[in-house]
């Protein structure tokens, strides 16, 4: 099968990772890398790279050898060039969010509909061993109903100037919630809570609340002024609670047969009968990859066999519509507020 081509938009910060792997992909030739800096996109391909530099948007979105473009450049700027690529009848991949805002995210992926172009949100982490393990147990019943999910991410961080820490750090929890969540992540309602201790203008420190279906409950925490880092994920299920601790490479995800039972003794619950089961600890096998490779590969699979990616533009919708809602909360003091538009099932 010869190889999908591509062109990566943006050399910096994530773009040369994206370059990378669309090189080492043995579904794809990377042809160009534009960036309006043409000395960084020169960086990124080597001085000996057939890889064409390009310092021009229009020029790559006209050319006839690329099949498919990569979005690495600020979330403000993603609608303007998918909305170019798109009408250019390419194929996009776009890094996280999808878009800053929502009404624009949706027209992103009506326009993807309707010229029949495969749109995809690059949510990294769902493409990690831990999270596709994740994701396989829960499906398959191994941890039962989910009854909570308590996600921690913090570390002594870059405070950014045009964003928050909600959306600077949350949307890495908030898609793999999306992944891993049978029918994705459908909250009732979000509430947040932002700290600014700094005075810098917006929260270095928040909190989200997420109610969800059922009766369950995510709670994600995000902080960039911590002093160690800790990337946490404890996934509670009826039969067996899971842990991924992603600093922790000899065992990074544990599933402990521990948690609580209740049977009621008479038809009222409230006499209902607790006991705690203590059972046994297991570190599931791994199948390393790098997550961009796994990425850029479901990328190629998506548009040869016409199917939607795993986190496609509704995944990235879903997202963006609790990253909103979180900031209408922080304007209500922390209330629970409803989510604008929950966009249909989970990843396929």
């Amino acid at each position: 099968m010869s190889k999908l081509q591509v062109a990566v938009i943006g050399a910096g910060y994530w773009g040369p990772n994206l370059a990378r792997n669309f090189r080492n992909s043995p579904d794809w030739d990377l042809v160009a890398v534009c960036d309006l800096d043409e000395a960084r996109a020169r960086k990124v391909v080597g001085a000996r790279s057939t890889v064409e530099v390009v310092t021009s948007l229009p020029e790559v979105l006209a050319r006839d050898d690329v099949d498919a473009v990569a979005v690495a450049t600020p979330a403000a700027t993603h609608a303007a060039i998918v909305t170019a690529a798109l009408e250019a009848g390419k194929h996009v991949v776009v890094e996280k969010p999808i878009a800053d805002g929502g009404q624009a995210g949706r027209a992103m992926v009506a326009l993807a509909a309707e010229r029949g172009l495969t749109l995809m949100v690059d949510h990294t982490f769902c493409y990690t061993a831990p999270v596709l393990k994740i994701r396989e147990l829960i499906a398959d019943g191994s941890l039962g109903e989910i009854q909570f999910v308590d996600s921690v991410r913090i570390n002594l961080g870059l405070v950014q100037p045009d964003v928050d820490v909600f959306w600077d750090l949350a949307p890495h929890d908030l898609s793999i919630l999306d992944f891993i969540l049978p029918g994705g992540l459908v909250p009732t309602a979000v509430g947040a809570q932002g700290a600014d201790p700094l005075g810098v203008g917006q929260s270095c420190v928040g909190y989200l609340t997420l109610p969800l279906p059922g009766g369950a409950m995510a709670h994600v925490h995000v902080n960039w002024l911590s002093p160690t880092k800790i990337r946490q994920f404890v996934v509670g299920g009826s039969k067996k609670t899971l842990v991924w601790d992603d600093l922790a490479p000899q065992q990074r995800l544990t599933v402990f047969d521990r948690g609580v039972d209740l049977r009621a003794t008479t038809a009222d619950r409230t006499a209902a009968q607790v006991s705690y089961r203590l059972g046994d600890a297991w570190s599931p096998a791994l199948k390393e990859a790098e997550a961009l490779g796994v990425m850029v590969a479901e990328f190629a699979a998506a548009i040869r066999e016409g199917r939607p990616p795993r986190t496609d533009g509704s995944a990235g919708l879903r997202v963006l519509d609790v990253l909103e809602a979180a900031g209408r909360s922080l304007g209500e003091a922390g209330r629970l507020v409803p989510v604008a538009g929950n966009v249909g099932a989970g990843a396929a």
